[in-house]
């Protein structure tokens, strides 16, 4: 964590609490690790050199915790996401939290230790894993409440508001209940759908919040939400199938930016249901997407100079909507994913890049991309609270 520069000056807590607290005290006796095949087990009774070099293996790295029908459905999130997160909440003594999403109850640990005792409820949905979080939680001598429900339609739990709402899953679209638990000028920090989190201040009116992104990561979704598509090659080809091309044209563009994490979030936020994932032969860098459904495109280079082929098929010309958004990026000065925001309304969502108030937006939840133009006008709107 040192050597990564992660240890943020604002919140010189955090180091102290992750020393008292190690990631090993909430870990399972089982890890699972993959080997390229599947995930194999990684048993500290059998194998502790393994089990923790599988814990602390990067400080950017998650670890899978538990498997369901063999697909990772927990895991104890990288340590320095955990951190930057935790950072981003603003956490101080005396306030109130409610952490969604326990898991193995580090998170609620760590938030516990600097808020103080009683002052952390935590909500999850699988009981097992509330019934573990307890344990280790109990066995670290923290005051937190864990109970068993489903955070993302939950009300706030114990009546009252609190001063920060912590999740831990990734969510698409913010349930308003989790802006509604916070008092005005307080954070709600979340992981926004694939890619990256967030961090909401709550207006005076209590009516909306607004915020930065903090940060990129890829997080487990809500196991109660929409399914979001699935990555890597094999979710391509059950999309594609042995379909044909319905569409083919040249892209007189070098491929080699969508490499660029600065692209591929505002493709994230101008796409969001698009699936996007590359690899380079020795003609160059060659790109395929697909929505998880029935519509997919592959950017194929042919190198020697020639303009790249762009391949296509399904309802959607999923293909062309990447290239409109890649080039709004392009227009809008190629910014970061510093320089996006959401915004949340009890009826509307949106994200938007620059300015909260004047800057292009794209709604969220919407079954299809959008551009801006489909949303209110800036000045119709009232003014915004925003917060990095």
């Amino acid at each position: 964590m040192e050597q990564h520069g992660v240890w943020s000056a604002d919140s010189p807590w955090l180091r102290e609490a992750f020393a008292a607290l190690p990631r090993e005290r909430f870990a399972p006796g089982r890890l699972w690790r993959w080997n390229g095949l599947a995930y194999a087990p990684v048993e500290l009774a059998d194998d502790p050199d393994g089990w923790f070099g599988e814990l602390y293996s990067d400080a950017d790295a998650s670890v899978v915790t538990q498997l369901t029908d063999g697909r990772p459905s927990s895991s104890l999130s990288a340590p320095s996401v955990v951190a930057d997160m935790l950072d981003s909440l603003r956490l101080e003594p005396g306030h109130r939290v409610w952490d969604v999403g326990t898991g193995q109850g580090w998170t609620a640990a760590l938030a516990a230790w600097r808020a103080g005792p009683g002052l952390v409820v935590s909500t999850e949905v699988d009981e097992r894993l509330a019934e573990f979080a307890r344990s280790r939680l109990g066995a670290a001598g923290l005051d937190v409440e864990v109970l068993v429900g489903d955070g993302t339609a939950a009300e706030p739990p114990g009546g009252g508001r609190v001063d920060r709402v912590h999740a831990t899953y990734a969510v698409e679209a913010v349930p308003w209940s989790w802006v509604a638990a916070v008092r005005p000028g307080g954070r709600v920090v979340y992981p926004w759908g694939r890619l990256g989190y967030v961090a909401l201040t709550v207006a005076d009116d209590g009516q909306r919040a607004t915020g930065w992104v903090q940060g990129l990561a890829q997080f487990m979704g809500d196991r109660h939400g929409p399914a979001q598509p699935a990555t890597g090659s094999a979710a391509y080809a059950a999309v594609r199938g042995d379909a044909e091309p319905e569409a083919r044209r040249t892209v007189d563009r070098d491929l080699a930016p969508l490499e660029d994490w600065g692209l591929r979030f505002a493709l994230r936020v101008a796409v969001p249901n698009a699936v996007l994932f590359t690899a380079r032969d020795a003609d160059g860098l060659n790109a395929w997407v697909h929505d998880g459904h029935q519509s997919w495109a592959t950017f194929v280079a042919q190198g020697d100079g020639e303009p790249s082929l762009l391949l296509q098929g399904g309802p959607r010309r999923i293909g062309d909507e990447v290239l409109a958004a890649w080039a709004q990026w392009e227009d809008l000065g190629r910014p970061d994913l510093y320089d996006y925001g959401v915004t949340v309304t009890p009826d509307a969502q949106w994200a938007w890049q620059g300015d909260p108030d004047t800057g292009p937006r794209w709604p969220i939840g919407h079954p299809h991309p959008a551009t801006a133009h489909t949303l209110p006008a800036a000045n119709t709107l009232p003014a915004g609270i925003s917060s990095r």
